[in-house]
């Protein structure tokens, strides 16, 4: 498949995407369209429509049934509709350590995905957030503009990863961020680091070194772990 192929299968899934989970247009067990009737409907061709089908199958998202048709999964309603909760992490037992860990399990798989998955003006926006964020590192570094800037920039990229599960956890990187910041601990050694580390991550982002760019983020959120006095697992 030709990168242009593949840029339209991209934009037509997230197109199907959305009318599942922005527009409610299809729930959970509803069948979407025949092809004829979709493929139309979307201004694209069977081919096209099938190869964005696969890849909202590979995702959870959908579900093909040999002779019946292509189905909204259950799984993907369970999320939508809230039944698996992400709650506030705004909650006095939830400490930064607790924060920084489960972002170290998903945030580097989320980022390897988006590397893999996120079409080419996706790419791009991720990087203008990323440059706005560095310009704010180098101007000021504790003020509110680098801490939203930083967030966009870091949502953007598990956004990316066109994974609904994961963008759920978008709260918690959220308030990793600001508890780090209310803490004021450390703050220009994790905006020296940060401001390298985003370097690499741009990098390998745009070149699509999926792993490479799983590394960096490892390496990325490593550094502000320790930057900020956790203590390391069983400490």
């Amino acid at each position: 498949m030709t990168e242009k192929k593949s840029n339209l299968s991209q934009r037509t899934a997230e197109i199907i995407r959305d009318n599942i989970n922005k527009e409610h247009l299809y729930k959970a067990g509803d069948k979407l369209p025949n092809e004829n009737e979709l493929s139309d409907e979307l201004g694209v061709s069977r081919t096209t429509l099938r190869e964005a089908i696969r890849i909202l199958v590979s995702e959870g998202v959908l579900t093909v049934k040999r002779g019946k048709g292509t189905y909204v999964t259950n799984q993907f309603e369970r999320i939508a509709s809230g039944g698996i909760e992400i709650h506030e992490f705004s909650d006095s037992r939830v400490t930064l350590r607790d924060l920084y860990e489960t972002r170290m399990i998903f945030e580097p798989e989320a980022a390897s995905l988006a590397c893999r998955r996120a079409s080419d003006e996706e790419i791009k926006k991720i990087l203008s957030l990323g440059d706005i964020c560095q310009n704010h590192l180098l101007r000021n570094p504790t003020g509110k503009e680098r801490i939203e800037s930083e967030i966009a920039f870091h949502s953007s990229i598990i956004e990316a990863s066109h994974n609904v599960f994961l963008s759920e956890f978008m709260p918690m990187l959220t308030q990793t961020i600001e508890k780090t910041f209310a803490l004021d601990y450390n703050l220009d050694v994790i905006a020296e680091d940060a401001y390298k580390d985003h370097i690499m991550i741009m990098n390998f982002l745009e070149k699509r070194d999926a792993q490479a760019l799983k590394s960096a983020v490892t390496i990325h959120l490593h550094h502000a772990f320790w930057n900020e006095g956790l203590p390391w697992q069983g400490e």
